[in-house]
């Protein structure tokens, strides 16, 4: 069994144990609400928009701090839902749940939700919009006048052309919640670095329970059990893989059974500790013998990507200078290349999307990389024709004078050598 175990004996994660303390030891989460609900309404104000309807549940949590059924949200946009203005926080609580928001000085007022879906209404759907469109225009129309400004989220679409229907300009949402989003208070950063901990840990006791003849599940089940366990909310995806399951990237986690001597690619893409996303990448390889010449040719050419397209980045610096300097990947990898170079994170994955330099014509946009952006460091290496593939990520904070390392797991010497 020793020997199978041989990937578990690292000194440098011995400090990677559950903390002795509640992730919630240190921050001021009074602050880092009031500084997120400001950031939006400077933003609103910068577009001219009078009030907001957010549906997005992670938005939502942005904007207020308050939390209720996430997932089940996203996919229920019209049961939960906030008006934003100026000076006025309303949120609309899913049926039953109206006590969940007390005591959040981010919201001024709950009402019940008006659920406007097919499921709640069935063949009245098209009355229910019309009556939630004639609530919400009357609502805003006493808090900010006629012919407002409104930005809206997900909606159903009847519900939408509705509300546009009561004399409002309805334009989208999206752009001052993402640009709100994309710079962190100090406080706020507490926070990312607690769900950055708590998921290292479950990363370091998933890679410890990796041996040949686990699924690909079972050991992604490790991971969560850990994130959940240290309160976490939910993993995004399920972006683990082994063998020839690496290479291409981007299949999900199933029954395959992991192999001897196989790289394990994964993507943490957690939404952990107060929200935030903690999301790095990292391959292992499964044992019992040492990695192969052409497994650590691939780790070390990720590995490469990462940490130059890390040391070039800085603050002022636009995106497409990024992409102008970023690491030119060999053409035997560029087919099965990751579709982003580096991307913002938050309380998800966010603005802004830096791309490669052959793709930065057809996808890329311009912009700046300010101070207080945290952004993610992305690569895949593996070849079209080839077996495996390797997955590596780096979590980082732009700061005033540079970048601050801020995902602490350690690579795999062994794929380094």
């Amino acid at each position: 069994m020793a020997e199978l175990d041989w990937h578990a004996e690292r000194s440098d994660l011995a400090e990677l144990v559950p903390l002795d303390r509640s992730p919630e030891d240190g921050i001021d989460l009074v602050a880092v609400r009031t500084y997120r609900q400001a950031r939006v309404r400077t933003e609103m104000a910068l577009r001219g928009i009078d009030a907001l309807i957010l549906s997005d549940p992670v938005n939502i949590r942005y904007a207020t701090g308050t939390r209720n059924m996430q997932v089940f949200s996203m996919r229920n946009a019209a049961s939960r839902y906030l008006l934003l203005t100026a000076d006025r926080s309303i949120l609309f609580e899913f049926t039953g749940c109206l006590h969940l928001a007390e005591g959040f000085e981010t919201v001024d007022e709950v009402r019940a939700a008006k659920t406007a879906s097919f499921v709640a209404a069935g063949p009245h759907i098209a009355e229910r919009e019309c009556d939630w469109a004639a609530e919400t225009a009357d609502l805003i129309t006493e808090l900010v006048g006629s012919g407002a400004t409104v930005g809206l989220e997900r909606l159903n679409a009847g519900a939408a052309i509705a509300l546009a229907s009561h004399g409002f300009r309805i334009v989208d949402a999206q752009e001052p919640v993402e640009m709100a989003r994309s710079i962190k208070s100090d406080e706020e950063m507490k926070c990312v670095i607690a769900s950055l901990r708590a998921t290292e840990i479950g990363v370091a006791m998933l890679r410890a329970a990796i041996h040949p003849g686990l699924s690909e599940v079972e050991l992604w089940s490790v991971m969560h059990q850990s994130i959940i366990a240290q309160n976490g909310d939910y993993v995004e995806t399920r972006l683990l893989n082994a063998g020839a399951r690496t290479n291409p990237w981007f299949q999900e986690a199933g029954n395959t059974v992991i192999g001897p001597n196989e790289l394990i690619a994964l993507d943490t893409d957690v939404v952990g500790c107060h929200g935030y996303y903690a999301d790095f990448s990292r391959t292992f390889h499964s044992g019992p013998g040492r990695p192969s010449e052409e497994q650590r040719t691939l780790y070390k050419t990720a590995y490469e990507q990462v940490q130059h397209n890390m040391s070039i980045l800085r603050p002022g610096m636009s995106f497409r200078d990024y992409a102008e300097a970023a690491w030119d990947i060999p053409a035997r990898y560029h087919a099965n290349r990751y579709y982003l170079s580096a991307h913002g994170c938050g309380m998800t994955g966010e603005y802004p999307y830096l791309y490669h330099r052959g793709d930065f014509p057809d996808a890329g946009y311009d912009g700046e990389i300010l101070p207080g952006m945290t952004l993610c460091v992305e690569s895949y290496i593996g070849a079209e024709d080839g077996r495996e593939g390797v997955k590596l990520e780096q979590q980082v904070l732009i700061t005033e004078t540079g970048v601050e390392l801020l995902s602490q797991f350690p690579f795999e010497e062994d794929l380094l050598r």
